[in-house]
């Protein structure tokens, strides 16, 4: 009598819903991330193909993300006003060769330190506050604010420093750091004593320097009468906005004549217009 061999029946495993609704999803974060990368691509392909085909070897070396925003950016603000802001920290500046941004986005302001607190006035200040005035930029001088040194010496000691010309631009103050030992109220009135100070010697009113966040925080209301000049490298970052004087958009930025990286700005503005924020007198 022969033997039946049985056949194995083969289950089937089921997928389930939820499963399918796990693939479903990520399929959308995929799509999503895909859609995204090819945008970016697509929004800063001028700025990719410029910096990362057409430059020499030596740029290539540099931080491609950084100088492909830098060229998108000046591009994109190509009808504003283009500038950079030096201090000591950038050593020895070959004043005759800076001019532009890869010879593309002419230079036609800086912004120099001149003093620190109550007693520090920065080693290379009159050297290139000459130099600058020499290879005929607009230039302004700027003053960075320690919160826990006397206000009003501060102000002497840039005062004591910096002799404003017809042509140069108002001075700055610059404020970046929070007080140690006095309460935010404090220090916007040290602030206000410093900018009084120096409004009434050099007849003209300040331009305070801040981030974007200081200044949307802290001095945005209590300062309503003075024009900023505002700090913001977010890569997401595009575009000056409209309350900002000056737009500080990168401290990336390699120029001719300096071997150190450079903080490039946008006056938010045109050249003629400029012209008009300079002392008259």
């Amino acid at each position: 009598m022969a033997t039946r061999i049985s056949r194995k029946t083969t289950v089937k495993r089921k997928t389930t819903k939820k499963n399918k609704s796990n693939f479903k999803v990520n399929l959308v974060l995929i799509s999503i991330l895909l859609i995204g990368f090819i945008f970016g691509i697509y929004h800063y392909r001028n700025a990719i193909l410029y910096y990362f085909s057409f430059k020499s070897e030596k740029s290539l070396k540099d931080d491609k993300v950084s100088q492909a925003r830098i060229y998108q950016i000046l591009k994109a603000h190509k009808d504003l006003t283009f500038g950079f802001d030096v201090s000591q920290f950038q050593g020895k500046i070959n004043w005759n060769e800076v001019d532009s941004v890869d010879h593309k986005f002419p230079l036609q302001f800086v912004f120099i330190r001149a003093t620190a607190g109550n007693n520090k006035k920065d080693i290379r200040f009159d050297e290139n506050w000459a130099a600058a005035k020499n290879h005929h930029f607009i230039r302004g001088a700027y003053h960075y604010y320690r919160p826990n040194e006397n206000s009003l010496e501060q102000a002497a000691n840039f005062i004591r420093s910096v002799r404003l010309q017809k042509g140069d631009l108002p001075p700055v103050l610059d404020v970046e750091k929070f007080p140690k030992n006095q309460s935010i109220d404090s220090l916007k009135l040290g602030l206000q004593r410093w900018l009084k100070k120096v409004d009434e010697h050099y007849k003209v009113r300040p331009i305070i320097y801040t981030s974007e966040k200081y200044y949307n925080d802290f001095l945005k209301e209590d300062f309503p009468e003075y024009a900023f000049w505002v700090a913001n490298y977010n890569f997401f970052v595009e575009n000056i906005k409209n309350d900002w004087l000056f737009w500080q958009f990168t401290e990336k930025a390699k120029l001719n004549g300096i071997e150190e990286r450079v903080d490039v700005n946008i006056y938010n503005g045109t050249p003629k217009m400029l012209q008009y924020l300079t002392i008259s007198n």
